[in-house]
């Protein structure tokens, strides 16, 4: 299955697909893990979210895989019209399994060469 990593590095947002992304499988959202695993050497990168299959986003507060109805407030997955309008939706835990298909990073540590030279072939084709 192919998963769709994007990097954020400042003000820029570069999306890299990997076919089999099972050396990130088990992470939790907030661990940090090596750039090589999806081509950026050098480059240390923190897990800050995702999505899974159906497009339900992750949550760091719920633990495991599993999916869950939660009653939300504000904040990831519910955004209210009005101030103290609650709202239960599906949402997604926070740790990385096969079903997930987007994972959402951030650069911590910065190899040599700049995001944009490593990928600049894919940047082209766009």
């Amino acid at each position: 299955m192919v998963r769709k990593v994007v990097v954020s590095d400042k003000e820029e947002s570069h999306q890299i697909e990997i076919e089999d992304g099972a050396e990130i499988n088990g992470l939790v959202i907030g661990d940090e893990f090596d750039g090589s695993v999806v081509g950026l050497d050098g480059y240390t990168l923190k897990i800050t979210g995702g999505s899974d299959k159906n497009g339900f986003t992750m949550k760091k507060d719920v633990p495991g895989t599993r999916r869950i109805r939660s009653l939300l407030s504000s904040g990831v997955g519910y955004k209210p019209k009005q101030a103290g309008i609650k709202r239960r939706k599906t949402v997604r835990g926070n740790t990385i399994a096969d079903d997930i298909v987007q994972v959402n990073t951030v650069v911590t540590s910065a190899g040599r060469k700049p995001i944009s030279d490593i990928l600049g072939s894919d940047e082209e084709e766009e």
